[in-house]
């Protein structure tokens, strides 16, 4: 007996996500075709894989086994699948999450001699400062800024982006310039909603810590965070490269009191059986990227 591949991928798109109907959007098919790849997989090991329900899937105990072994079996398809081909020749697609300014400024700018070196991959990059839940979601690679909160992701931290306080003139002309922590207590941040409450991160001695603070405004994403800076509606911590844009629209503030540096790095879904494509493009990700981290941190 051996196992469809197609039906195995499948069956792991719809263990990961607990949907048929998420699966088959995700892998550009119809909720009936997922369902009889899954179908297909059950007849064949003679056992049943899901509790199906009308709202979600759950595995059953075989089905967990299955989950166990299926992306090494897939990784291990793809690398024989390949054990022919000349060394430089990828196929298939490699989804991406990228923050913004990353994709536009830096990766999609050199994605044409990625394409070009290999045209049978196909590259989908979901740009967007929106922290993802890169498994469930199905990305291959995730670009994070910041702690890595999510579990198995594996990759490589390139580098660190050093922190500045910022204010607008507008919002210092309102509330005043805070020259110590006591000061902050009369004062706003503009909350970031990957926080769970509004804070101020400074380090004290060998130790970063965390002031409570109050926020009128929360945004989901880094540029209407730094938006909101701009318009003068709360201090922001904000990354120090590339502030220069802002000209005199952002003063800094508390230069004594700065947050942790941020860590950069670059993390692909698939444990120890990453697909040879995922690895690829990944290291294609890291020789672009580091570069721009090693300046920024300059």
């Amino acid at each position: 007996m051996g196992l469809e591949l197609e039906s195995l991928k499948v069956f792991v798109r719809v263990a990961e996500l607990r949907s048929f109907t998420q699966a088959a959007r995700q892998l550009g098919m119809p909720r009936a075709r997922s369902s009889a790849h899954v179908q297909r997989l059950e007849a064949e090991l003679g056992t049943q894989l899901f509790q199906r329900s009308t709202r979600v899937v759950h595995l059953t105990q075989e089905g967990a086994q299955l989950l166990t072994l299926a992306p090494a079996l897939l990784a291990h398809a793809e690398e024989v699948g390949t054990l022919f081909q000349s060394n430089r020749v990828l196929r298939g697609r490699v989804r991406m999450e990228l923050p913004v300014r990353v994709a536009t400024d830096f990766v999609i700018p050199r994605l044409p001699g990625l394409l070009a070196l290999h045209p049978q991959l196909q590259v989908d990059i979901c740009a967007s400062d929106r922290i993802a839940a890169a498994k469930r979601e199905g990305f291959d690679l995730v670009l994070r800024i910041g702690p890595v909160r999510e579990a198995g992701l594996v990759g490589r931290r390139i580098g660190e982006t050093t922190m500045m306080n910022c204010a607008s003139p507008s919002y210092l002309r309102q509330h005043g310039l805070p020259r110590t922590l006591e000061d902050l207590r009369r004062h706003v941040v503009v909350h970031y909603a990957a926080d769970v409450t509004p804070n101020f991160e400074y380090r004290e001695g060998d130790a970063y810590r965390e002031l409570p603070m109050r926020s009128a405004v929360t945004v989901d994403n880094f540029e209407a965070y730094e938006a909101a800076c701009v318009a003068g509606l709360g201090i922001a911590q904000l990354p120090r490269h590339g502030l220069e844009r802002h000209g005199d629209r952002l003063v800094e503030v508390l230069p004594q009191l700065v947050a942790r540096p941020s860590p950069i790095s670059v993390l692909h879904t698939h444990g120890r059986s990453a697909p040879r494509r995922v690895r690829a493009v990944m290291n294609w990700l890291v020789e672009v990227l580091t570069p721009a981290v090693a300046q920024a941190a300059a």
